[in-house]
């Protein structure tokens, strides 16, 4: 718990400056950012779980602030991270935040994903990649490995049902699980997606 109350000062620290978030006050920041990026923890540790039980390599595309890619950080200790952020402020953040924290397990890449190094991670997170279109989802698939996997963060059942009706013939299989948010009255669900088998 003491790694995430200084990684919300640190985003209450830079706020003002970079618009990380967009939050009136901290019980805004800490239900819809840092328990939101948490709701699905146990759903992502029996996904790696699967990994035969090793250590995997997670990115969070689109890392912004950290989130959800911080929080899971701080609680997925035995795996690799790598945040992919383009804007240069942000990716400042995250390093500074890093260090902070001390996290030895996360890298900060500083650059789009079209241009991050292929097929390196088993998992990748993301909150504000929206809305799923044919070349998001072909550049997020580049960057799995075989039989990698992609966790969306997002809303409402029926908008997720329509945004994956124009891309679902490009994945191997979806699936939306509904998520509970301690305190937050809003729809929220984890969206699995799974990379098609590499053609040989």
């Amino acid at each position: 718990m003491t790694l995430l109350n200084t990684y919300i000062e640190e985003i209450e620290l830079f706020n003002p400056a970079y618009g990380l978030v967009k939050v009136k006050d901290r019980q805004e920041l800490v239900v819809k950012h840092i328990l939101d990026s948490l709701g699905p923890l146990g759903i992502i540790r029996r996904l790696l779980n699967r990994n035969r039980g090793g250590s995997s390599a997670i990115a969070d595309a689109g890392s912004g602030a950290g989130l959800p890619g911080i929080p899971l950080a701080i609680c997925l200790t035995g795996h690799s991270f790598t945040f992919i952020e383009r804007m240069g402020k942000r990716a400042g953040f995250l390093r500074n935040t890093q260090a902070v924290l001390g996290l030895r397990h996360v890298a900060v890449d500083a650059l789009e994903m079209e241009r991050a190094a292929p097929g390196r991670f088993s998992l990748i997170t993301f909150r504000a990649l929206s809305p799923l279109n044919p070349v998001l989802l072909t550049s997020l698939f580049r960057l799995l490995g075989s039989e990698g996997i992609l966790a969306a963060y997002k809303g409402r059942k029926n908008r997720i049902e329509t945004e994956m009706r124009a891309v679902e013939y490009l994945t191997a299989g979806w699936e939306a699980m509904p998520l509970q948010v301690p305190f937050l009255e809003e729809e929220r669900h984890l969206v699995i997606i799974r990379k098609p088998v590499d053609e040989l």
